[in-house]
């Protein structure tokens, strides 16, 4: 069978009304690293998966994508209430909400709600073999945390949360690495997925290396950030000022003469995520 189709059609039916219903809730004050881009990179992410996913039953294949479009596209609203670790419980209840709006039966969808609520546990009990759908989908959010998106999107969150400066970069790492090393469980028999994302699971874990490297002697709160330090010291601006990324980085700092710093900036604009 042709899994384009199913796909397709999915998009056809829910992918508006997804992104409608999404950013009618999740408001401009919230985390800008998890509203509506995120969530079309993660549905593209698990695209991605679902066509080489192992477990290729017939229902998984034709009943699966619509499950899933929904799964992907409202698995962080929950953040537009509550930014910490229980932002999946808050998901679960706006994902019902969609489905009552949508004249949808919440009991056709146990396992789309399983997976919202419970896609950010790193530790991954439970993941695979009982939910197909929080398996793919936890894997998809995870390669969205790679690259020099994850570098902001983790940023944002953990500075959010109150992650003091000294601990952000381990702490980073540390989460980091389940992320990646879940993927390879779950994917490693595609080479070519591998070798893309390992690419950018280093351009994380080599920054927060070289970020905690600097740490010990960067001064924060001086006239002119620089570095791997500078980098995260724009970031807690924006949040405090409660603007974007493409905001502050379209003024002065596009100019920075810091190498460190340019590096950064190219590196979001090559992945067409906050620059279009």
């Amino acid at each position: 069978m042709n899994l384009t189709d199913p796909i397709e059609s999915a998009e056809h039916q829910f992918k508006h009304i997804l992104e409608e219903f999404f950013i009618s809730v999740y408001d401009k004050e919230s985390l800008s690293s998890h509203g509506i881009d995120h969530h079309r990179r993660v549905w593209c992410y698990a695209k991605e998966l679902f066509k080489v996913f192992p477990d290729q039953k017939p229902g998984l294949i034709t009943q699966f994508p619509s499950k899933l479009i929904i799964a992907c596209y409202l698995h962080d609203i929950g953040m537009s209430v509550e930014s910490g670790v229980r932002h999946g419980k808050h998901s679960k209840d706006l994902c019902i909400k969609f489905l009552a709006k949508n004249h949808l039966n919440e009991n056709d969808y146990p396992d789309v709600l399983d997976a919202i609520e419970n896609h950010d546990r790193k530790d991954y009990q439970g993941n695979s073999g009982i939910n197909d759908l929080l398996t793919i989908l936890s894997v998809a959010d995870d390669l969205d945390a790679f690259g020099f998106t994850g570098i902001f999107r983790y940023s944002e969150i953990y500075l959010t949360r109150g992650i003091n400066l000294m601990e952000i970069g381990q702490m980073i790492q540390v989460n980091a690495v389940k992320r990646f090393d879940n993927f390879i469980k779950t994917f490693g028999f595609i080479d070519t997925l591998v070798l893309d994302h390992t690419i950018r699971y280093e351009i994380l874990n080599d920054f927060w290396s070289e970020y905690n490297k600097q740490i010990a002697s960067y001064q924060f709160g001086g006239e002119h950030p620089t570095g791997y330090c500078g980098i995260i010291e724009l970031i807690d601006e924006l949040i405090k000022r409660k603007t974007t990324l493409k905001q502050m980085f379209s003024g002065p700092y596009m100019k920075s003469d810091d190498p460190v710093i340019r590096w950064f900036i190219n590196g979001l604009i090559s992945e067409s995520v906050y620059f279009p």
